[in-house]
């Protein structure tokens, strides 16, 4: 048994029947869950996890932006 992490209601999982990375869906709320881990089995909101890699792709973005930053002025 795991904690829906959007509507905290009960979600019936068998820790044997997932996979870290499965797919899965709140019965009350209806969120798109995945497995994060499954010792203990912990459930993320796919919208989480999403919005996560949003930012860490954005910051990847800022990383590369600054290393030419500092190329131009070495250039000057």
């Amino acid at each position: 048994m795991v904690l829906c992490p959007e509507c905290d209601a009960e979600i019936d999982v068998d820790e044997g029947d997932v996979d870290e990375g499965d797919s899965l869906s709140c019965d009350e709320c209806g969120a798109d869950l995945k497995v994060t881990s499954l010792s203990p089995l912990e459930l993320e909101s796919e919208d989480d996890l999403e919005d996560e890699e949003e930012e860490d792709s954005f910051k990847g973005d800022d990383d590369e932006d600054e290393d030419e930053d500092e190329e131009d002025e070495d250039w000057k």
